[in-house]
């Protein structure tokens, strides 16, 4: 897929590429304290651009099988966040699970809000999906807004659901159909 989506405060979205790996890896190191408590605990190894290199290389993987559509928000030349559709399922299905984060400078400013609208538009038309779900950490009420504001239902909670921060946590699950 080729497209990119210009989103507030001079921001783009669009699929990661190769060349991403050092830009997400400043951004990783910038975010890590301030990402540590929504993500699973990381080896050292993926901050740095060989750790970035090796997970680009698995989600253009993803995408060339038509399982995962990786993309990276970016200002100038700095990434500022990721937006993932993931485990895209087919057949009866038509799922897929829409992960996210933001550079922590530019929470609050709509630009992830604008980034979501722009993934369930390509879920909807490019990729013809039925169904995106999401899970958050059941405290992290931004990510929880950004999912309300597109359209997207809370549908119960998942005990014990992801590894994050080291600890099995629970989530709040949502979907949205397409």
């Amino acid at each position: 897929m080729n497209f990119s989506f210009e989103l507030p405060e001079g921001v783009v979205l669009r699929p990661v590429q190769k060349l991403d790996a050092r830009a997400l890896t400043e951004a990783f190191q910038k975010n890590r304290a301030h990402l540590a408590p929504w993500e699973p605990i990381r080896p050292d190894k993926f901050y740095t651009v060989q750790g970035q290199q090796e997970v680009i290389t698995r989600q253009r993987r993803e995408l060339s099988a038509g399982t995962g559509l990786p993309m990276v928000l970016v200002r100038l030349d700095e990434a500022v966040g990721l937006l993932t559709l993931s485990s895209i399922v087919r057949g009866a299905f038509q799922n897929a699970h829409l992960g996210y984060w933001m550079d922590q400078a530019l929470q609050g400013s709509g630009i992830m809000t604008a980034a979501v609208a722009a993934a369930v538009n390509i879920a909807k038309h490019d990729l013809a999906l039925h169904r995106l779900e999401a899970a958050t950490l059941v405290p992290n009420t931004a990510s929880q807004r950004v999912l309300e504001k597109n359209g997207f239902e809370s549908y119960g909670t998942a005990r014990a659901y992801l590894r994050i921060a080291g600890l099995w946590q629970d989530h709040r699950m949502f979907q949205r159909i397409l």
